[in-house]
């Protein structure tokens, strides 16, 4: 065999992680980056997000869900996807069944953590599609999946037109493709925008994004529960590697509010809030530094 490097190279990998690789990649828009709110929870929560970036003056492209959208009304997706057509935003909802709401125990043991959200069964699998033809049926035209297994059966079924052809399939961060092969399996299997680990270096991601096509979505501010990374300062070279590229802001400091409901509703819409603001900085940092 060759060298591992040229073993990568003759697979059309790079062989090496290198920061001085420039992304030329852009959004249809021919923008390089777009601004992505997570877990923003229902329809409330989304209303607060358009009132707050409007105040704001934050364009806002796309708002993400993490409790699950099978812990939504049929009422509540209708008015998401109305809201989303109305104010020009992609509402993205994550599949509802995952590993930690099923009744395995070895999720949240300490050497099972690497389930993830992933779905247990054939039976799990079968309730995530079903999942996602009601939210479909419903308008909604991007889900968040986090299982490999659904990622490709939800793209065979969207190329046999069994779901809608502009189905947009976004991956979850959980499943943390780390490396350059990783990621491209995932864009192979039919991901349209795949959500790399916050902690990875900017050498690192160029070298994702060498391999796929497929927008990369990036927490500047990760969550505590997925490390609580800040990297406001270096969004500019996060672009220039990774372009296009979705910033995401989560929020240190916060609870962790999956799945979210009306007992959580106060705390849910002041994180979206908040997020907006996170997003106000880091866009004036980022303006900041092209002026300098």
């Amino acid at each position: 065999m060759a060298s591992p490097r040229s073993a990568l190279e003759s697979l059309g990998f790079p062989g090496t992680d290198s920061k001085e690789f420039t992304s030329s990649r852009r959004f249809p828009g021919g923008e390089s980056y777009r601004i992505e709110i997570p877990s923003t929870e229902g329809p409330k929560a989304l209303r607060a997000v358009i009132e707050e970036a409007k105040a704001r003056k934050v364009r806002v492209h796309r708002v993400s869900q993490g409790s699950g959208m099978m812990m939504l009304t049929a009422d509540e997706i209708s008015e998401m996807v109305a809201l989303g057509k109305q104010e020009n935003i992609e509402v993205n909802l994550f599949v509802g069944p995952r590993a930690t709401f099923d009744i395995g125990a070895q999720v949240f043991a300490a050497a099972g953590r690497s389930l993830g959200l992933s779905l247990r069964g054939a039976d799990q699998l079968a309730f995530a599609l079903a999942d996602i033809r009601r939210a479909v049926d419903l308008g909604i035209r991007s889900v968040l999946i986090s299982d490999i297994g659904l990622i490709s059966i939800v793209g065979k079924l969207r190329a046999k037109g069994e779901l809608p052809g502009d189905l947009i399939i976004k991956t979850s961060v959980m499943m943390a493709p780390c490396n350059p092969v990783s990621a491209r399996i995932l864009e192979d299997l039919g991901a349209d925008t795949i959500n790399i680990p916050s902690d990875l270096t900017i050498a690192q991601i160029a070298a994702v994004r060498q391999v796929i096509s497929a927008p990369i979505d990036f927490y500047i501010e990760a969550p505590d529960n997925l490390g609580g990374f800040v990297r406001t300062y270096e969004i500019s070279e996060i672009i220039r590697v990774a372009a296009p590229v979705y910033l995401k802001f989560g929020l240190r400091n916060s609870p962790d509010i999956y799945p979210t409901g009306a007992h959580l509703e106060a705390t849910a819409l002041a994180m979206s809030r908040e997020r907006v603001r996170r997003a106000q900085i880091a866009l004036e940092i980022l303006n900041a530094a092209a002026m300098s």
